[in-house]
């Protein structure tokens, strides 16, 4: 089995202090992640010690796609989506990623460069964990492996689930199918009931036009499963959003 690099040489350099936020402030994110209460006192130093955090303005890209994948990434405070955009400009989101979730172990785990982007839908805060102290605690955790494992087996389980839901469903399922997985146990656990999705995110992430995806969120906002505001949509009844979106599968 090949040895998984290590060499604290390698890690990039973090930002400058100015765009970085308090320890005490990260500290208690990692306090606060599935995994990290498995970690012994030594790789917790150590993931403190690497790790950094940045804030980012609506709008503000958290790494470029095509850029090298050198960090596992985690939504401390308010929302990011996962995009892209063809080469006629067409843009396409895979997904939004709620505070409290990690994501980004696939790229990291590829070694080759971003096939997305990763921007905040409005003011947040993301952490950064170094691709060579990632690497280092699949080697030397079998509990953190494992969480990993579990990651990419339900993110997998995510897009396969995404793709039967936009194959077989109308826009009202597809929409609820997006809107309910952002509450997915392993992926996004801590997920507030307020999204600070637009319709036009919305309509991005369940592969819908804005006209489609305004008809289908009024359909849910009328059977009492969601209330909508501008910039935003308040989950009120998320198991009637999931059974709606599994409805007929």
């Amino acid at each position: 089995m090949q040895t998984l690099s290590h060499d604290r040489s390698q890690v990039t350099a973090r930002p400058p202090f100015s765009e970085r936020v308090s320890r005490p402030a990260l500290a208690s994110f990692f306090e606060n992640s599935a995994w990290f209460g498995h970690l012994t006192d030594q790789e917790r130093t150590r993931v403190m010690a690497d790790s950094f955090e940045k804030r980012l303005v609506a709008g503000g890209t958290a790494c470029h796609r095509g850029a090298p994948a050198d960090h596992w990434l985690g939504v401390v405070e308010g929302i990011v989506k996962v995009d892209t955009a063809s080469a006629c400009g067409r843009a396409i989101t895979f997904a939004g990623v709620p505070a409290g979730a990690w994501f980004g172990e696939g790229a990291v785990l590829k070694n080759e460069p971003r096939q997305y982007s990763v921007v905040a839908l409005k003011n947040s805060r993301v952490a950064y964990v170094p691709k060579d102290t990632f690497l280092w605690l699949l080697e030397h955790n079998h509990t953190f492996s494992r969480y990993v494992i579990d990651q990419l087996n339900a993110r997998c389980g995510y897009y396969v689930g995404l793709v039967h839901n936009l194959r077989l469903h109308e826009a009202a399922g597809r929409v609820a199918f997006c809107l309910a997985e952002l509450f997915h146990r392993q992926l996004y656990p801590v997920t507030d009931r307020t999204l600070g999705l637009s319709q036009e995110e919305i309509g991005r992430l369940s592969g819908l036009s804005r006209q489609n995806t305004n008809r289908a969120l009024r359909e849910l906002s009328d059977a009492g499963m969601i209330a909508m505001e501008y910039g935003a949509i308040h989950i009120l009844n998320l198991e009637g959003l999931r059974q709606f979106a599994h409805m007929g599968d």
